[in-house]
C-alpha cells in the first residue's frame, strides 16, 4: 500500500450527517481555493487532538487511521493524509516530499493492516491496495464478474475479536495516562468509530460509483471476512475456562501434540461478544488495569480475508397439480434407484433454478401426496426457494417459467398462480396450515355388496372422530404415536353395474391417512370404513381433490 502524500485534486467533501467525516469524491476537480475550504472542517477537527498523544500511539506502532479514529476522526479515503497535518502531531515541519510511509507502522498494532488496506488471499499471497478505491474496485470487479442483477446493496464487514480487544488496550492505555487532563475528560468513550464502522464508511462511497446503485438494507450483500490465526489472550483464556464452548477444536491431531490450543475459527460469536463486551465494560472502571506495556505484544500476521457476494433467497411460490401416478413429491433414491419416473421438486426447482442462475434450490410444499396419489383441483401450495439467484425475477420473467413448466412434453405436472414472494411466503404456507382441510375421492372395494342404508348411513355421519396410530407402512420413518383425526363428512357415489365397488368422497382434517381410514391397517385406525361396514375394504386409487387453505389461490 502507497502511503505517498496524496494531489489536492483528491481532497474530499465533509459529510452533513456526521463530524469530523469526510466522504470523498473519486471525480472532484477542485481550484485551490476550494481545497482549503474543503479541508477546514477536518484541520479543525485534526487540530483538537493532543499532540503528545498522537506521538505516544505512533510510537506504539499504531496507524494514523486507527489514531484518527480512535478520537473520533474518520477518512473515508484513507490514502488522504496531508503533511500539515502531520506536522501538527509531529510537532515539526514536514517536507513536501516526505512521505506518510515514513511514519506509518508496516502493520498496525491495533487493526493489523485492515485500514491500511493490506492483507492475506484465500492463496495466503500477502495483497497491499494503495487506496479504499482502490480496494472497492477490486470488490466491484468480483460483483460484475458473478453476473449479478442489482438494484442496490448491503456491505458487511466482520472482523476477528482480537481487533476489538486491541482497540480497548489501546483507548485503556490512553486513558490511564491521559485520563487526568482536560482533553481527555472532554471526550466520550462513544465518540471512537470502530474499524467495523470505518472500513464500511471508507468502502461504500466509492462502491457505489462504481456499482451505479445505492448501499443501504438490500437483499444484495458483499460480506467482507476478516479472519486472524492468532486469537487475543482474552479471548484464548475466556474458552479455555469454558468447557461448554461449541466449537472449540480438540481432536486427536491436537491432542497427540500436546497441544490445546483455540484458533481465533473456533471461537464462536456469542463468546467472542461477550469477551469483547466485557473488555468495553472495563473501559470505564478497570483503570487499574496493567496496560503500561501496550501493545501487549507485536503481531506481524496480518488478516486473511475472504470476499463472498450473494444474494438471500427468493421465493417462488404458487400451487402445483399432478396428474402422474408415478411421480414422487421429492426425488425418491432406493438402493440407487429411483422410485418414479419424476419428481414434482425437480419438475419445478429443477427449471426455476436455471432460469434464475442461482447456485441451489429448495422445495417445500403444504404437506404431501403418495407416490401413487394424484393431486386435483386447485392444486398444492409450494414455495421454491432459490438461494444466491444472480437474476431478479420480474412478472413477465415469473410468466415465463410457469409456462416453461406447463409445456413440458411429458404433462406429469402443472403450476397455477406462480409468483416471486418474499421471505412472507413462509407465513402464508403456515397460516392454517394446521387446521387446514383436505377433501379426496377414493376408488373403494369391499367383500360384499353395499346396502342402500349402509350408504345413507355412511353420508349422514359429520365431525367423526378417528383414532390412527402410526400406519405400519410409515413406521420405519415415523414415531409411533396414536393421533386424533376428524372426518368432516363423507358420501358415497355409485359406479353403473357395480355393488362392491364405489367411490368414496370425504373432508379430513391435515393429516389424516386416508388408505388407513379406508381399510383399517390390521385395526390400528378405528373406526374405519372397513370397521363400520363389518367387511374387508380395500383402496384401489386414491385422488386429493382440494387443499383448502387460503395461500396461492386465483386472485
Amino acid at each position: 500500500m502507497s502511503n505517498g502524500i496524496q494531489d489536492d485534486a483528491q481532497v474530499s467533501n465533509p459529510q452533513e450527517e456526521a463530524p469530523h467525516i469526510i466522504s470523498a469524491d473519486l471525480d472532484l476537480q477542485i481550484t485551490a481555493g476550494e481545497i482549503d475550504e474543503e479541508m477546514k472542517p477536518l484541520n479543525d477537527a485534526v487540530r483538537s487532538l493532543p499532540p503528545d498523544a498522537v506521538k505516544d500511539l505512533l510510537s506504539k506502532q499504531v496507524c494514523m487511521r486507527c489514531i484518527f479514529r480512535i478520537f473520533g476522526v474518520q477518512l473515508p479515503d484513507f490514502s488522504f493524509s496531508p503533511p500539515s497535518l502531520l506536522s501538527d502531531f509531529l510537532g515539526e515541519q514536514t517536507d513536501s516530499d516526505k512521505h506518510v510511509e515514513d511514519i506509518e507502522p508496516k502493520s498496525c498494532s491495533i487493526c493489523l493492516g485492515v485500514l491500511q488496506f493490506v492483507y492475506c488471499d484465500n492463496k495466503e499471497t500477502l495483497v497491499k491496495k494503495e487506496s479504499a478505491n482502490d480496494m472497492a474496485a477490486t470488490i466491484a470487479d468480483e460483483v460484475k464478474k458473478e453476473g449479478y442483477q442489482i438494484d442496490s446493496f448491503s456491505l458487511e464487514v466482520s472482523l476477528p475479536p482480537i481487533i476489538l480487544e486491541n482497540e480497548n488496550m489501546a483507548w485503556l492505555y490512553v486513558k490511564k495516562k491521559y485520563g487526568s487532563e482536560l482533553w481527555f475528560q472532554e471526550r466520550s468513550l462513544s465518540e471512537r468509530i470502530s474499524a467495523k464502522d470505518a472500513l464500511k464508511s471508507a468502502l461504500a462511497n466509492p462502491l457505489e460509483k462504481l456499482l451505479d446503485v445505492k448501499c443501504g438494507v438490500s437483499s444484495f450483500r458483499i460480506r467482507l471476512t476478516y479472519t486472524h490465526s492468532k486469537a487475543s489472550k482474552k479471548v484464548q483464556n475466556f474458552v479455555e475456562r469454558n468447557e461448554g464452548c461449541k466449537r472449540r477444536k480438540v481432536g486427536k491431531s491436537s491432542t497427540e501434540n500436546g497441544l490445546d490450543s483455540v484458533k481465533d475459527e473456533s471461537v464462536s460469536i456469542s463468546e467472542a461478544n461477550t469477551v469483547t463486551k466485557s473488555s468495553s465494560d472495563g473501559l470505564l472502571d478497570n483503570s487499574s488495569s496493567d496496560v503500561s506495556e501496550f501493545p501487549l505484544e507485536k503481531v506481524n500476521e496480518r488478516c486473511r480475508l475472504e470476499c463472498l457476494c450473494y444474494r438471500t433467497s427468493i421465493y417462488f411460490g404458487g400451487r402445483y397439480l399432478k396428474y402422474s401416478r408415478n411421480v414422487s413429491q421429492t426425488r425418491w433414491i432406493i438402493d440407487e434407484e429411483r422410485m418414479g419416473e419424476a419428481s414434482i421438486e425437480e419438475l419445478i426447482g429443477g427449471n426455476i433454478l436455471p432460469m434464475c442462475r442461482g447456485d441451489n434450490y429448495k422445495f417445500h410444499a403444504a404437506g404431501r401426496e403418495d407416490i401413487d396419489v394424484r393431486m386435483l383441483g386447485s392444486g398444492r401450495p409450494f414455495l421454491v426457494e432459490i438461494q444466491n439467484a444472480r437474476q431478479v425475477p420480474s412478472e413477465l420473467f415469473v410468466k415465463e417459467i410457469e409456462t416453461k413448466i406447463n409445456n413440458l412434453e411429458n404433462k406429469l405436472i402443472r403450476v397455477k398462480n406462480l409468483k416471486a414472494v418474499g421471505s412472507q411466503g413462509w407465513t402464508l404456507m403456515r397460516e392454517g396450515e394446521s387446521e387446514k382441510q383436505k377433501q379426496y375421492v377414493a376408488l373403494v372395494w369391499i367383500s360384499r355388496p353395499l346396502q342402500d342404508e349402509e350408504l345413507q348411513s355412511i353420508s349422514s355421519m359429520k365431525e367423526l372422530h378417528i383414532l390412527q396410530r402410526t400406519p405400519i407402512r410409515v413406521l420405519h420413518r415415523r414415531s409411533p404415536l396414536e393421533r386424533e383425526k376428524i372426518i368432516h363428512w363423507m358420501n358415497i357415489e355409485k359406479i353403473a353395474g357395480s355393488s362392491q365397488y364405489f367411490l368414496l368422497h370425504l373432508c379430513t382434517q391435515a393429516g389424516t391417512y386416508i388408505k388407513e381410514f379406508v381399510h383399517g391397517d390390521l385395526g390400528r385406525t378405528n373406526p374405519s370404513i372397513g370397521s363400520i361396514l363389518g367387511c374387508r375394504a380395500e383402496i384401489l386409487q386414491l385422488d386429493v381433490t382440494e387443499v383448502k387453505m387460503d395461500c396461492f389461490l386465483d386472485e
